[in-house]
C-alpha cells in the first residue's frame, strides 16, 4: 500500500484523479441525467463533426510529384486525361487491408482502359513496412512514402486512413471518401470518367 501513495504522490494528476474519482461519477452521472447537458455535449459533437468536415482545401496541383518506393518519379501533369485513383493508407489499419482487394479489383478492371491508382502510406507508417506489405502482397500500382504529411496535406488535411480520392481526367476530385470505400459505387463512378 505504501508502494502505491508512493507513486501517486509522484504523479498529482494520477494522485487527484484516483482520490477524487467520487466526485467524477458524480459530475458524469450528471450529464446522464441532465437533458440540458446532454443536448449541449451533441451539440458540441456535431459542431466538431462539422469544422472537421469542413470543405477540404486541396492545395496540389498538375506539378504536385510523387516519389514511388521503387525511387520513379511521377507527377500528376503526366496523368491529365486519365482519371486517377488515389488511396492513403497504412499497414497498420485494418480497413486499409480490407480494402486492398478492392484496389486490386479496380486495377485489374479499368488500368488498361487509363486508371492511375497511387497508393500513399501515411508518415507514420514505418517504410520497411511499407516495402514489406507491397512485396507481400505483389501491389502492381505505385506505392508513395509520404514521409513530411506533404501529401496528406496538399489532398485535403488527410488524417484518418484508409482516405480514398478519385480525380478526374481534368484534376478535380470527383469522390473523396474517408473510411473503406464501396466497390460497385467507385466502379460505376470510374467508368463514367472513363466514358465522359
Amino acid at each position: 500500500m505504501l508502494k502505491t501513495k508512493r507513486k501517486d504522490a509522484k504523479n498529482p494528476i494520477v494522485y487527484q484523479l484516483w482520490y477524487n474519482r467520487d466526485m467524477l461519477d458524480v459530475n458524469l452521472q450528471r450529464v446522464k441525467t441532465n437533458p440540458w447537458l446532454r443536448g449541449f455535449m451533441l451539440i458540441a459533437l456535431i459542431a466538431l463533426a462539422l469544422w472537421m468536415a469542413r470543405s477540404e482545401k486541396y492545395t496540389f496541383t498538375p506539378k504536385t510529384t510523387f516519389t514511388t518506393i521503387t525511387g520513379k518519379h511521377l507527377a500528376l501533369q503526366d496523368l491529365q486525361g486519365k482519371p486517377v485513383l488515389i488511396t492513403f493508407w497504412a499497414t497498420n489499419c485494418p480497413s486499409c487491408i480490407k480494402e486492398i482487394p478492392h484496389l486490386l479489383a479496380l486495377y485489374q478492371q479499368f488500368h488498361p482502359q487509363g486508371l492511375e491508382i497511387i497508393a500513399i502510406a501515411m508518415a507514420y507508417d514505418p517504410p520497411n513496412q511499407v516495402v514489406a506489405m507491397t512485396k507481400e502482397r505483389k501491389l502492381p500500382y505505385p506505392v508513395v512514402l509520404d514521409l513530411s504529411s506533404e501529401h496528406a496535406r496538399a489532398f485535403g488535411r488527410v488524417w484518418a486512413t484508409p482516405t480514398t480520392l478519385l480525380i478526374g481526367g481534368d484534376g478535380t476530385v470527383a469522390k473523396r471518401v474517408v473510411g473503406a470505400f464501396e466497390l460497385t459505387d467507385m466502379q460505376n463512378r470510374i467508368q463514367h470518367l472513363l466514358k465522359g
